[in-house]
């Protein structure tokens, strides 16, 4: 304390940040990426441990056997769904009587704000089916889900058949305190949210939906099943939220536990569990799972039904039934029996799942890190924009300050409200461009159509590109009022308020999704540490341009499809990075993801401050 009250040591501190600043920023980013790095190796990743009670064993006794019943009812579903060429509805609700469930439908409808052309969709309507297992010794005050989606080009009759089989065995339990309800919806995720926000009477995505007839206690946890075989030979577990949300750590945990018990193969990102953790081997595959998890999450997309489910506080999980090469393979009563011991597990449960971790990162399926862990990987990368912005303050005061006593208060310069003044209009013309990029893909589709021989989704993505590469172009170089007597200072004062931007807003993302985070600090902080009108402009500007925002999003891409050992072509790349923009605008107006908001609104116009610092005259 007595360092920063003494304003003589104060000072000699400052001029020694301000000496060596370059060194620190170096050695602050490579030790941002070296911890990163080492969160996938033991010292620094934790085995997982179940922290709630209630589910701390896996004592209970699956009795179920109804796999030829499952298969059976898969087949009657596939035909009556080829024969209608949509969701059998009326056989959904007598099967479902059947077995004794309350059987209620939501019909809804949604008209994309351009066509969908990965699903080949633009005015949706579908009629979603549930039914609900009333708890024979409770108040119906909770309830579990156990959801399957099933879009128009999805082979999910498997996860139908077997669904309606475990009702009717749960149907013959008597120690059901939780309801349980089992929800058919059409449209993959469409179905989904329009279900949860009739269910939690919201709308929050414009859905127009019917309401539900019949509502069982708070849902306290749900699990999405998709399963494209009558055999499988792994289950792929999907965690990845709407937004980067999580699950509780506990949820994992608790299949992960019953997939030991049952002896079937679990995987995470597709990729097993490293066995030898002693040799390099290991930790090399813990890199490639955690990279593929941090990739996901940073995306902001719902990798499956489940995603949908953490907005609204509740704890899910997607399985993924895997029918590869491998050796062993599993029939449906092995994945019916995994499933019954997790809900009779969450049947115990006496709150909701609270005591394990919501933030953490999964180099394997047995590991975790912690937030507490992976923070400061974080916290060194902003480290560097912290030191710039020190080191910009200090020089920023006049170098005339340097032969002056401690004491003394140096006058402020005549330019210095010029200078300020002239940050006005690239501060304006940045987030007039951002704004610009959030707005008009979306409303001038229609004008771009009837000018161009192009469709809807294509000049909403030709759109977004042109706004993007007008924004290299404008002229946003109206300093020219700055006096000739401090030349430097625009530029400057123009560097300091770019770099605290860019700061704040990459602390904010850090906090709430630290893979979106940490991929957009690793990418942008470099460039805007070293950006500066003087000096090597040709090699400023390609580090420029190659850490942008939109060069991020499809360097992402390439590094996800080589991790996942399906490397892309240029050709392939670029197109996948067009459908990818594609389907940023449109799940940001249908679900309410935010990275092309985050994008477009705030990290696009900070980026384009540093290209007015770059061209600065």
């Amino acid at each position: 304390m007595g360092l920063l009250s003494d304003p003589v040591r104060r000072r000699a501190l400052a001029r020694l940040v301000l000496r060596l600043n370059a060194p620190l920023c170096v050695l602050s980013y490579v030790a941002g990426i070296a911890w990163f790095l080492a969160l996938a190796f033991p010292p620094l990743t934790q085995r997982t441990y179940m922290s709630e009670n209630a589910m701390g064993s896996t004592m209970v006794e699956e009795q179920f056997a109804a796999g030829d019943r499952a298969r059976s009812l898969a087949r009657d579903f596939t035909a009556h769904r080829r024969k209608l060429g949509a969701l059998p509805v009326a056989w959904l609700e007598r099967t479902m009587r059947s077995v004794g469930l309350e059987v209620y439908t939501q019909s809804f409808s949604r008209k994309l704000p351009f066509p969908d052309e990965t699903h080949e969709r633009y005015m949706v309507s579908g009629i979603n089916v549930y039914g609900i297992l009333r708890a024979p010794r409770a108040a119906s005050t909770e309830s579990l889900v156990l959801t399957v989606p099933c879009g128009p080009d999805s082979t999910n009759s498997q996860a139908v058949g077997l669904m309606l089989a475990l009702a009717a065995h749960f149907r013959g339990q008597i120690y059901w305190a939780k309801d349980i309800i089992f929800l058919v919806t059409e449209h993959d995720l469409l179905g989904t949210e329009a279900w949860l926000e009739a269910y939690h009477d919201v709308n929050v995505t414009g859905m127009q939906s019917s309401p539900l007839q019949g509502r069982a206690g708070a849902i306290q946890a749900a699990v999405a099943l998709e399963l494209s075989s009558d055999v499988v030979t792994s289950l792929d577990v999907a965690v990845e939220g709407l937004n980067g949300q999580l699950p509780n750590l506990d949820l994992l945990n608790l299949f992960q536990t019953f997939c030991q018990k049952g002896g079937l193969l679990c995987t995470l990102q597709g990729k097993l569990q490293p066995q030898d953790w002693t040799s390099i081997d290991g930790p090399l595959q813990s890199v490639q799972t955690l990279l593929l998890m941090v990739l996901q999450q940073a995306s902001g997309r719902p990798h499956g039904a489940h995603g949908l489910f953490l907005r609204y506080r509740v704890e899910a999980l997607t399985l993924r039934g895997i029918n590869s090469f491998r050796q062993y393979k599993y029939d449906l009563v092995a994945v019916g029996k995994a499933l019954e011991g997790m809900f009779r597990k969450l049947n115990h449960l006496l709150e909701r799942l609270h005591q394990s971790f919501f933030f953490y990162l999964l180099p394997a399926l047995s590991r975790f890190v912690s937030i507490g862990l992976y923070m400061p990987a974080a916290g060194f990368l902003l480290l560097v924009l912290g030191l710039k912005i020190s080191s910009l303050h200090e020089a920023g005061v006049g170098p005339e300050e340097a032969g002056k006593t401690p004491g003394s208060s140096p006058p402020h310069p005549p330019t210095q409200g010029v200078a300020l003044a002239s940050l006005v209009a690239p501060l304006l013309v940045s987030q007039a461009m951002g704004l610009a990029l959030y707005v008009l893909p979306v409303l001038g589709q229609h004008v771009a159509t009837q000018h161009f021989p192009v469709a809807e989704a294509e000049a909403v993505v030709l759109t977004l590109l042109a706004i993007y590469a007008a924004g290299l172009a404008l002229p946003h170089n109206t300093h020219r009022v700055v006096s000739t007597q401090a030349p430097d200072r625009g530029w400057m004062a123009l560097k300091l308020v770019a770099l605290i931007y860019l700061a704040l807003q990459l602390a904010c993302i850090t906090l709430t999704n630290f893979s979106l985070g940490f991929l957009l600090a690793a990418s942008m902080v470099p460039a805007a540490a070293v950006t500066k009108p003087s000096g090597p402009r040709p090699l400023y500007t390609a580090l420029l341009v190659l850490t942008s925002p939109a060069a991020t999003l499809l360097g992402s891409l390439f590094l996800w499809r080589e991790l996942q050992e399906a490397p892309l072509s240029l050709a392939e790349g670029w197109q996948l990075f067009l459908a990818a923009l594609a389907q940023g605008v449109l799940e940001h107006h249908t679900y309410g993801s935010l990275l092309f908001p985050l994008l477009a609104l705030g990290l696009y116009p900070c980026w384009l401050l540093f290209w007015n610092v770059l061209f600065w005259k």
